[in-house]
């Protein structure tokens, strides 16, 4: 049986009808709705290719029009934050290093997993027909499926615990919740 008291307390603390918070949700949803669907449809119908003259050249439009999204993602999810009150019993140095902690090795886990994949294999290059010569599994795919998206929820967690942000936790379970949607679509 699991007590959700502390959990009940914890998010009486944000008020979910707020307008940020609202566009918050719907810009982490939207996100990898877009990449897949785009990338699904370009699989089937190569149109993007076509417009852009080729497979490569669409493939980092794609991914320009992805890192965008992904700004407006995380500004709406730091404004959701501000606007929200903090949780005043975790304003405290540890929490703060903590979220630090936390979200360096999210950084980590992000910025290793491009450097292993590169540019057209972070951003779904194999949808464009653009296939890398082997599986990588070198670090940090060899301790952990799909670490970019981990490691970006780390990121928001410890964004989140850095600012003593209820609503910042819930909105990193909203991220959690949907790069395991992603995941479950992808494979």
């Amino acid at each position: 049986q699991v007590d959700v008291a502390a959990m009940v307390r914890l998010f009486g603390y944000v008020d979910v009808t707020d307008t940020g918070f609202i566009v918050a949700v719907l810009s982490i949803a939207f996100n990898p709705l877009f990449w897949n669907v785009v990338a699904r449809w370009e699989h089937k119908t190569r149109a993007l290719s076509q417009v852009f003259g080729s497979p490569r050249a669409a493939c980092y439009c794609l991914g320009a029009v992805i890192l965008v999204l992904n700004c407006v993602r995380s500004h709406c999810f730091t404004e959701a934050m501000k606007s929200q009150p903090k949780l005043e019993g975790w304003d405290y140095h540890w929490t703060y290093y903590s979220g630090l902690a936390i979200s360096a090795v999210g950084t980590l886990f992000v910025i290793s997993s491009f450097l292993a994949l590169g540019f057209t294999g972070t951003f779904l290059g194999d949808y464009f027909g653009i296939l890398m010569e082997e599986k990588v599994t070198s670090f940090p795919f060899s301790i952990l499926d799909n670490p970019m998206y981990w490691g970006s929820t780390a990121i928001y967690l410890g964004w989140s615990l850095m600012h003593a942000s209820p609503a910042g936790l819930l909105l990193t379970a909203v991220v959690a919740i949907s790069y395991t949607i992603a995941v479950l679509y992808e494979g």
